[in-house]
């Protein structure tokens, strides 16, 4: 796909509507794009390659829109294969091409690229360098961690382009029109969720910046109300929730804990019209439930008690959690077991690792099925829940 950004940069890159797991883990029903940009001057410069999957696609679209000229530089904003895939491929085809990139992404090449020559070829460049192609210039800003260290992005200056590299990306592909934030929520929050100071870092350098278009390594570019995409971004990366509502997660092995959980949220509901959303850690795509649990102010896991612990899947997603950063939130607990409940114990233990959040003390005990009995303890902790 080659589409006009402005008259003098065009998009290069490709969709991938037949991969099934973004990186071996994330569902993509709507498939992912791989972005690549090149910028016609004076000088001719190349904005990232695309996964090795799609590469004869991409080298087709970059050779029509060089329209018989040689590109002079391949800027690698990102080393994740996703993106440096093709270097080795198009360094073959243009032999006169430099590879520019940052300090830290020149020292990891090798690593990736050990039998590709680069002597004489790469370029390292650091926070502040420029370079100029004639009437663009491209300034490099350092992002180490958004998501691996050797990130940084690019500034071209006269047409206002902020090159993003994963950042404001998302999933699906370009050819599926979807609304932007869910689909960008799941791929932050599970990408570079773990990353909030280093994003805040690169928040704070794009505010000193006129940006005018946003042209990021996954999803669609960015060119009007850029001020929705850069709020969600910072509170995202703030740890801070988008809307006040409930998550209710459970892990149930015969449906006994599901029963629990669904009369549980059915009692939020009735006690408040704060949004309230239900899933089953067996089930649901883990990445949705990481998603949410971000999105909203309160979370409430609910699982059965298992081999003296915690049922697997409840362990899983609060572990998921923890290696995202998961903070600021309002967590209650819900356990059921038939003769000696570990479930909440478990629970509480990975949960007291996270930072900032606030787990409500009424923990709730069901033996075995949902009783009458049980009604005024749930009660109570959806009260607590909903101050």
């Amino acid at each position: 796909m080659i589409k006009n950004i402005t008259n003098t940069i065009k998009y290069i890159g490709v969709d991938d509507t037949d991969i099934d797991l973004f990186e071996s883990q994330y569902l993509v029903p709507n498939g992912v794009s791989y972005n690549s940009y090149l910028i016609l001057d004076e000088k001719v410069a190349v904005m990232d390659t695309v996964d090795l999957r799609k590469c004869d696609e991409w080298l087709d679209n970059l050779d029509k829109a060089l329209e018989g000229r040689t590109p002079d530089y391949l800027v690698v904003q990102h080393l994740e294969p996703d993106h440096a895939g093709s270097v080795a491929k198009v360094l073959a085809r243009y032999p006169k091409m430099q590879v520019v990139a940052s300090d830290k992404a020149v020292k990891m090449m090798p690593q990736f690229f050990f039998d590709v020559d680069l002597e004489g070829r790469i370029n390292g460049v650091k926070e502040g360098d420029t370079l100029a192609l004639g009437s663009h210039t491209l300034h490099f800003a350092m992002a180490p961690m958004v998501h691996w260290p050797e990130v940084m992005v690019t500034y071209e200056s006269s047409e206002k382009v902020l090159f993003s590299a994963d950042g404001f990306g998302k999933f699906g592909a370009l050819s599926c029109n979807e609304e932007w934030a869910d689909e960008a929520r799941r791929y932050y929050i599970n990408i570079c969720g773990k990353y909030g100071a280093p994003v805040q870092a690169l928040l704070k350098k794009a505010a000193q910046l006129d940006i005018a278009i946003i042209c990021p390594l996954h999803g669609p570019v960015l060119t009007e109300n850029l001020g929705y995409y850069i709020g969600l971004y910072d509170t995202w990366s703030r740890y801070e929730p988008e809307e006040e509502g409930v998550v209710v997660a459970y892990a149930s092995i015969h449906g006994n804990t599901a029963e629990v959980a669904r009369t549980f949220a059915d009692m939020l509901r009735a006690k408040s019209s704060m949004k309230v959303v239900v899933y089953d850690l067996s089930r649901s795509d883990m990445a949705k439930v990481i998603e949410d649990a971000y999105r909203y102010s309160r979370l409430v896991v609910a699982a059965a008690s298992y081999d003296s612990d915690v049922f697997p899947p409840m362990h899983d997603f609060l572990y998921h959690l923890s290696i995202k950063g998961f903070s600021k939130r309002r967590i209650g607990i819900i356990e059921n077991g038939s003769w000696a409940p570990t479930a909440g114990r478990a629970m509480r233990a990975i949960i007291d690792k996270f930072k900032d959040v606030t787990v409500v003390e009424n923990v709730v005990t069901v033996m075995s099925r949902l009783k009458p009995s049980d009604m005024p303890a749930l009660e109570a902790l959806a009260d607590k829940m909903l101050e």
